[in-house]
């Protein structure tokens, strides 16, 4: 046996590739029963909320990319033809020469580079406010597809109990109408009252409308499934979709303690590192508004190419180098700077209160959820004999009734107890799934370590 973990770190790494990685084709229809891991891994392929994730990635990447290009020299080529009406062109009559000021016709070419060299500390922190970009963006990403897988893994889990219902239902309707039979025979051997035959009827009405929710509720939470892994539903299909899971509901074994667990979800939660890395972007925005209080400066080279201004044949041309520098400095903006600066430092602290709540709301959130699991935990271990005891209660009704020491009422009522006990062990397996989901999720694990062969 080995462990696998599906983790939404290989969907980012696709994203930090290329642009093109952002597209991806839709996995067909299953042509056969899908696992919980098949499930995860078509919701990574194609589910519309990760791919416009992507999408929100792909253009924090672009903001990046612009940040960083400030701290970068620039290349430029620019050039130019002009041609004037000659009428234009004032001549100066000169006695036996005739002179004009320009030609008629004329072109230029030119390359530049240009490189800042000094802002006051802004090109640096920019270069750093890139890559914190990046980072949180990633960080973002990260959390929404927790939030996908955790939907697909509860979705699943409720298609899951809605099969094991209808089974519940089928089940008991099996027993009622065995019972009704019985009473019917009985009743024409002349051993059993009318009574027995109609209360066995009602009671076998009764159940068929849960049957009906029950299969109905199957429907439904198979289209959730479906529509939540970016599946289209085939028009031709009305009410049942082709799609059919392999997994049963089970309890995986897990032990955990709760300081354990608040140390991994903070450590881990992909909330606690946007929150820590907008912090630090807020701390490079008073860098970058403080960096207007000094100078700027930039340096420039390059090269011209023109046509001689008093040759009438465009061949001929004069070119050279050009150089320079550039200083620019606010010495006085009416506290507009300083605006900047007192507003870039609110938000660093609003920041700073923030990434103080996201801790404490994820120590919550851990303790939330691992309470939450152990009620499910007790809940399931309360109902680990009830439906052997359930079925052997029934078997004694019945046999007690074919004996005459029981009553139909006894038959009855252990049929009930049965069908109940059914419904409340599924209902507490798929809540040990689900709870067991919300805890990894709030701990930062994204997803169970799954075992395969």
């Amino acid at each position: 046996m080995k462990l696998i973990h599906l983790v939404a770190a290989c969907l980012i790494g696709s994203v930090v590739g290329t642009a093109t990685s952002a597209q991806t084709n839709a996995v067909s229809w299953p042509a056969k029963p899908i696992t919980l891991n098949d499930a995860l891994d078509i919701a990574l392929q194609q589910s519309p909320t990760i791919l416009k994730g992507r999408q929100d990635v792909e253009e924090a990447y672009g903001v990046a990319l612009q940040l960083r290009s400030a701290i970068r020299p620039r290349f430029t080529a620019g050039g130019g033809f002009q041609a004037i009406d000659s009428a234009q062109i004032e001549v100066v009559n000169i006695p036996g020469f005739d002179f004009q000021f320009q030609n008629d016709k004329n072109w230029n070419a030119n390359i530049l580079v240009s490189q800042p060299v000094y802002a006051g500390g802004k090109l640096r922190s920019q270069a750093r406010a890139a890559g914190l970009t990046r980072e949180a963006a990633l960080a973002q990403f990260q959390a929404l597809v927790a939030d996908v897988l955790l939907l697909v893994k509860i979705v699943y889990d409720d298609v899951l109990l809605a099969a094991e219902q209808i089974k519940t239902q089928q089940a008991s309707l099996e027993l009622l109408d065995r019972e009704l039979t019985d009473q019917k025979r009985r009743y024409e051997a002349g051993t059993a009252p009318r009574f027995n035959v109609l209360r066995a009827e009602v009671e076998l009405a009764n159940v068929r409308p849960k049957l009906i929710r029950a299969q109905n509720a199957f429907r439904i939470a198979k289209n959730n499934l479906a529509t939540l892994l970016g599946w289209n539903i085939p028009k031709d299909v009305l009410e049942n979709i082709p799609l059919e899971l392999a997994d049963t509901l089970k309890a995986e074994p897990f032990d955990l303690s709760l300081p354990v667990a608040i140390a991994k979800g903070l450590a881990q939660r992909p909330e606690v590192t946007a929150r820590q890395t907008d912090e630090k972007l807020r701390r490079e925005g008073v860098v970058q508004a403080r960096a207007d209080y000094f100078p700027n400066l930039s340096i420039a080279g390059g090269y011209q190419w023109q046509s001689r201004n008093f040759a009438d044949d465009l061949s001929l041309k004069t070119d050279g180098w050009t150089a320079g520098a550039q200083m620019n400095w606010s010495l006085w903006d009416f506290g507009l700077t300083r605006g900047k600066v007192e507003a870039a430092k609110a938000r660093l602290e609003r920041s700073r209160l923030e990434s103080d709540d996201t801790v404490r709301r994820v120590e919550l959130d851990v303790r939330t959820a691992y309470s939450n699991f152990i009620e499910a935990q007790q809940v399931l271990e309360s109902q680990r004999k009830v439906i052997e005891q359930a079925e052997e209660a029934v078997r004694l009704a019945m046999a007690r009734n074919d004996a005459g020491t029981g009553t139909q009422l006894d038959v009855l009522s252990a049929q009930t107890a049965l069908t109940d006990a059914r419904t409340t062990q599924a209902l507490a397996l798929r809540d040990y799934a689900v709870a067991l989901a919300r805890l990894d999720r709030a701990m930062g694990e994204g997803t169970r370590l799954t075992r395969v062969d």
